[in-house]
């Protein structure tokens, strides 16, 4: 099927031939904030994003299990009716023969944009990932147009999704060479975030808290904008203690900082947005100004990305040090079902690591 599928495309297109780029005219967040904006929440304005990136570059394809019938979170609705069944489409079950795809259609220059339905379920698809996707661009001595592949793919604790459908999955991919990894952690950072993952010309894993597709609603801009990868935003500015998260956990911190804020602490607190590469300067400037660090995150403590984050800032601000590195994590089991309450990184736990950061 993915193999007929792509021979229509190609007879239908063109082989080889780059119709349109990707839009060269996109906004930054800024200025795309001037214009107007629409009140929608995250799912909302990934669709939206995939939209626009459908309509600028004719050589984009939407594709997974269910997205031609709008997804499992409706992330793709309406967008098989607008671009026909050859740019929006419905993959077998085969996570795997999905990313294979991707990598061979980024091969002839196209655009793929491929959805894993779930976070959970993209480990058939590892050996593709890492050995293929992710050593494109080194084997082919660095050819533009060969690497850009994005996968979508929905992740993190939902309230009650288990064993399957809870896992945070960034750590295992960290460690590879040639991918990049974005978690956004609201419905603005989604959109632009996601649109720069598409036109990125390196393969990029995209990963969506699905706990925020509803419950993140702002006032988004209609406007084609970006926001930059590998570049983290400084949400709160603080002087005591630095908190470092990402997705989900940004909030979380945000209460912790809040209760910490009512005993005088001040919190700078940083969404890394980009877990691959990650924005090691920023998080750098602000340790060397708060002498503290506290990291946390959805996924296991034992070698999380925290850790690596944390080993990191030792190594290159160990003078600036005024108290251990404190990190925040899921617990090292398998993520559970009805003690998902104990296995998350709660406001109370990030609250109790930001004072002991500060009282040591």
């Amino acid at each position: 099927m993915l193999t007929s599928t792509l021979n229509g495309f190609l007879q239908t297109h063109g082989f080889g031939e780059r119709l349109l780029s990707a839009s060269v005219s996109a906004l930054t967040l800024e200025e795309a904030m001037k214009g107007e904006k629409k009140k929608i929440n995250l799912y909302q304005a990934v669709n939206n994003a995939l939209d626009i990136a459908l309509s600028t570059d004719d050589k984009a394809v939407v594709f997974g299990e269910d997205v031609g019938f709008g997804g499992v979170f409706r992330c793709t609705m309406g967008l098989k009716d607008k671009y026909g069944g050859e740019r929006v489409f419905n993959t077998p079950i085969t996570e795997q023969g999905i990313v294979g795809f991707g990598i061979g259609m980024a091969a002839l220059g196209y655009t793929p944009i491929a959805e894993i339905q779930f976070a959970d379920y993209i480990f058939p698809a590892f050996d593709q990932i890492v050995n293929e996707a992710a050593k494109f661009r080194y084997r082919s001595g660095n050819m533009e147009n060969c690497g850009g592949l994005t996968i979508r793919a929905p992740c993190g604790a939902v309230g009650h999704g288990g064993h399957y459908h809870s896992q945070s999955v960034e750590g295992f991919f960290a460690h590879q060479p040639g991918l990049k990894i974005v978690i956004p952690r609201s419905a603005i950072q989604a959109k632009g975030l996601l649109l720069s993952a598409i036109r990125d010309p390196n393969p990029t894993l995209f990963f969506e808290p699905k706990i925020l597709y509803r419950s993140s609603v702002e006032l988004v801009p209609d406007a084609d904008y970006m926001i930059p990868l590998g570049k983290a935003e400084v949400v709160k500015s603080g002087k005591d203690v630095t908190v470092v998260g990402w997705g989900t956990q940004v909030h979380v911190l945000q209460e912790a900082c809040d209760m910490a804020e009512k005993d005088g602490i001040s919190c700078e607190l940083i969404d890394l947005r980009t877990i691959m590469p990650w924005d090691q300067e920023t998080v750098e400037d602000s340790v060397r100004k708060t002498g503290r660090l506290v990291v946390a995150h959805e996924e296991t403590k034992t070698a999380g990305f925290g850790a690596e984050i944390a080993a990191h800032i030792q190594d290159r601000c160990f003078l600036h040090l005024e108290s251990p590195i404190q990190r925040v994590a899921g617990l090292d089991t398998p993520f559970p079902l009805i003690f998902e309450k104990f296995y998350l990184p709660d406001k109370f736990k990030c609250y109790e690591a930001i004072k002991r950061a500060v009282n040591y």
